[in-house]
């Protein structure tokens, strides 16, 4: 076993001076002084990334402002004073080590205020979806073996069928709460986040037997999400996305995308680490967000595609009303950016697309910088230093060839460790599977054609939606599209698309046909087009193809 370890640590010896330099360039701390690498690798191996980050960030500049939301400004010292005071009151009712705290919660301080508290008390983190129904939240909840929730005011419904015993924490108290006049559940616990932390001393707690982590929730999109345990204590991580994303110290990120997805949790902990400035809100607002980049002069933005088209739906003189010259990183993930979509962001922010492809089970896979959208839009770009990406067959066999559609199978020191209820994903070569299909270009670059379990078999011949939604988004007078396959007694399955039009604009069903054939092959064309108001995604903008009939 020794043996095996040390061949291993030897063998990745090249990879980890590649990352060591990447953090070097990109002028992360605490590699500055000997005694700053020493602390912050200790504090990272006994607190993991939450709370060895927060107390690594407080100890380098306390006074820094860390965390900006609608209740204010809080320092990096503020934050690890709060995290101790909360993990403290918590140990004092309880939990520990051996803990499972779930958070439904938007982003603002209450959150994380309990992810970093969940760190310092080496308890496990469990963040959960704000979309999730009732009887999904409580099936996670039972299955994951919760010993406490956390959670905003706005969702206490969606606990209903939570065992009324299980300890309770108020993160958000808003209006809501003030209307209903306090909630009657019993003998359950509703003490708020707020009053833990004024109750108790924000004095350093003693280290935890062992580092908790994280679990981060799959999306769900065809049954319960299941569980992906991850365990970040190593500084090097950073570098699978510094590699490729040219993020600096002490900047300033505005977040979109939800902290309880791994777009916005893994961004949240890079800008920690960076002692850079988080600016988060409960709501993604387009308008808001354009309000936050401006006076802040935010350099990074951080959504997933729906709302990124949200943003770019404003009306033109209003975006460019607004001074977003400080941009230089608008950074999407969580789902497919259509061509359309990054190009219009690209014309109106200039430079600054980069477009992430990964999974909760795999972390990163690839990211395309500006230079490779410009080259290919709707890329997914490369793979950054410490990850591999490859194709194989049906049967297995490596596709090395441009153009060949092939599995999509992915190597990164951030996979995570299987799923909490047991089982993983499929492996090939020691690399883990994303679920999607894709291919390659001539110059190396990955396209994502869509899941594996998406292709449409219509008399014979395949056809991924994606390809045939993208085309849908570029006509003038689709906000929205998705297409999947219905039942046909010729042809199997035939094409259906459901289409949602942009406000004021007007399209029939056989003009989109058209538009349809006049770039793709004729299997490719819809046979049915339904016009809708909205198509069903879930909270991180996934669409709901289960839903669509």
């Amino acid at each position: 076993m020794r043996l095996a370890r040390a061949l291993e640590q030897a063998r990745r010896l090249p990879t980890v001076a590649r990352e060591a330099d990447v953090l070097r360039r990109a002028g992360l701390a605490p590699i500055t002084r000997p005694d700053d690498i020493a602390h912050g690798l200790l504090t990272m191996r006994q607190l993991g990334m939450l709370g060895g980050g927060i107390r690594i960030a407080a100890r380098r500049d306390p006074h820094a402002l860390g965390l900006v939301d609608e209740l204010g400004e809080l320092t990096f010292g503020q934050l690890d004073e709060r995290s101790n005071a909360l993990a403290r009151a918590w140990r004092e009712r309880g939990l520990d080590e051996d803990s499972v705290i779930a958070l439904l919660c938007r982003d603002h301080r209450g959150l994380v205020d309990a992810m970093f508290a969940a760190g310092k008390l080496g308890a496990r983190a469990l963040l959960m979806n704000t979309g999730f129904a009732k009887p999904q939240f409580a099936q996670v909840t039972e299955r994951e073996g919760v010993s406490a929730l956390v959670y905003d005011v706005e969702f206490t419904d969606i606990l209903g069928e939570v065992p009324a015993s299980l300890p309770r924490y108020l993160a958000w108290v808003d209006d809501a709460w003030v209307d209903s006049g306090g909630l009657d559940d019993g003998d359950a616990e509703h003490e708020t986040l707020d009053a833990l932390i004024r109750g108790s001393s924000g004095e350093r707690l003693p280290r935890p037997k062992r580092v908790g982590g994280l679990v981060l929730l799959t999306s769900g999109t065809t049954g319960t999400p299941k569980g992906a345990a991850r365990q970040v204590s190593s500084p090097f991580a950073a570098a699978q996305f510094l590699d490729r994303i040219p993020l600096r110290p002490r900047e300033r990120t505005f977040f979109g995308a939800p902290l309880f997805h791994g777009t916005g949790l893994s961004q949240f902990l890079l800008t920690l680490a960076l002692g850079s400035t988080a600016i988060v809100r409960r709501r993604f607002d387009p308008v808001a967000t354009l309000e936050a980049l401006a006076k802040y002069r935010a350099e990074t933005l951080v959504v997933v595609p729906t709302m990124l088209q949200r943003l770019l739906n404003l009306d033109e003189a209003l975006i460019r009303s607004h001074d977003t010259s400080a941009l230089r990183i608008l950074f999407c993930a969580g789902s497919a950016l259509p061509p359309e979509v990054g190009n219009r962001a690209t014309e109106l922010f200039g430079d600054v697309i980069y477009n992430l492809y990964g999974s909760t089970e795999v972390a990163v896979a690839t990211v395309a910088t500006p230079k490779d959208w410009r080259r290919a839009p709707g890329t997914v770009g490369r793979s950054p230093v410490g990850c591999t990406v490859a194709l194989y067959d049906d049967a297995g066999t490596r596709i090395t060839e441009p153009g060949v559609i092939g599995r999509v199978f992915v190597g990164s020191g951030l996979r995570f460790s299987g799923y909490t209820g047991g089982g993983s994903k499929d492996e090939i070569d020691g690399l883990l599977s994303s679920g999607d299909v894709g291919h390659l270009d001539a110059e190396g670059l990955l396209f994502i054609d869509g899941r594996d379990d998406d292709m449409i078999v219509s008399g014979g011949e395949n056809v991924f939606p994606a390809e045939v939604e993208n085309l849908l988004v570029e006509h003038p007078a689709v906000a929205d599209a998705a297409v999947i396959g219905v039942d046909d007694p010729d042809f199997g399955q035939r094409l259906k698309a459901f289409v949602v039009l942009r406000d004021g604009r007007e399209a029939g069903a056989d003009e989109l046909r058209e538009h349809v054939k006049a770039n793709l092959a004729r299997h490719k064309v819809p046979r049915d087009v339904e016009f809708v108001d909205l198509l069903p995604r879930n909270a991180t903008g996934k669409l709901l193809r289960d839903q669509l009939t």
